[in-house]
């Protein structure tokens, strides 16, 4: 259940919003509450993440998702290892839509069509 792309996004958003809610999270996430409680935990036995509880009037019991140095420093070495893979698959689909344009160019269905 516990993987790097949750992780990662994890991480990414509560860089700049600490006091999310769990049901917040798994919202912005598109992933159920349970795997956002799961990984949540993972971080915080990992080191990443430091939950601090505040009351407020809204809700009686708020918790804040504080990313500890070693969180910023995993979300980092993340945030590279995403970029270059997403980077070989931006190249990898480049290269299929230019091999698609151009056998449909060859049978001259792009006529109508503009760049």
């Amino acid at each position: 259940m516990f993987d790097e792309n949750t992780s990662y996004g994890l991480l990414k958003t509560l860089e700049n919003n600490s006091s999310l809610s769990q049901r917040d999270l798994a919202k912005r996430l598109g992933i159920s509450l349970g795997k956002v409680n799961f990984c949540l935990n993972a971080l915080v036995e990992k080191g990443c993440l430091k939950v601090k509880n505040f009351r407020n009037s809204e809700n009686k019991l708020a918790y804040a998702y504080l990313l500890t140095p070693r969180g910023v420093e995993e979300k980092a070495r993340m945030t590279v290892h995403f970029l270059k893979y997403k980077m070989q698959e931006y190249e990898q689909l480049s290269a299929e839509i230019k091999e698609l344009k151009r056998e449909a160019e060859q049978k001259g269905l792009l006529e109508d069509i503009h760049d």
